[in-house]
């Protein structure tokens, strides 16, 4: 099934499932300057590699519950401990490496805020001009799954010790954060 370019004013690939529609309309493509909500968004990506992101939606609040409201001080000091009990919790994608993953970016984070004063400060790094990306698509085929800035973070990402986080996970995080904006021209949202 193609899915359409646009559909009901939006772009197409949130179809027309209600928590779809609602995530296109209210967040993704915004910019976040947040760290807090760039940690969150950072857990979530990490979770969908290889799975669809509906899926992770639908999940987001058992994310939360299991990963201390996406608080990453607390997500670092988590135990090989918590990591079994996350194993039995069915509001997540039980996968041992993602749920370890999670720990271990949290830690990478922290560190991130340490030397550059926020992951927002250290994102912006990657842009030209420091400044978010507005594409001009008019269609779906247009949208690439990666980008020289998204190359270029999730190498240093990697270098760093993050997990799950390659560039077309990181080109997402960029896209649902705002910094590379791909609403297509038509969207409402754009």
């Amino acid at each position: 099934m193609v899915k359409q370019d646009l559909v009901n004013g939006r772009c197409g690939w949130c179809g027309t499932d209600p928590l779809y529609v609602t995530y296109h309309d209210k967040e993704w493509g915004r910019l976040v300057t947040d760290d807090a909500t760039l940690f969150e968004f950072l857990v979530l990506e990490s979770a969908q590699a290889g799975l669809s992101w509906i899926t992770i939606l639908r999940k987001r609040e058992g994310y939360r519950k299991a990963f201390c409201n996406f608080d990453a001080r607390q997500v670092a000091q988590l135990t090989d401990e918590d990591v079994e009990r996350l194993m039995q919790f069915d509001g997540i994608v039980r996968n041992r490496l993602k749920i370890k993953s999670t720990i271990t970016n949290a830690r990478q984070f922290l560190a991130i805020q340490q030397e550059f004063g926020s992951f927002y400060d250290y994102t912006l790094s990657f842009l030209p001009g420091r400044k978010p990306i507005v594409n001009s698509f008019k269609s779906m085929s247009e949208v690439p799954a990666f980008s020289a800035e998204s190359d270029a973070m999730s190498k240093d990402m990697k270098k760093r010790g993050f997990k799950f986080f390659g560039t077309t996970i990181c080109y997402a995080h960029l896209q649902a954060t705002g910094f590379i904006n791909d609403h297509l021209v038509g969207c409402g949202c754009r």
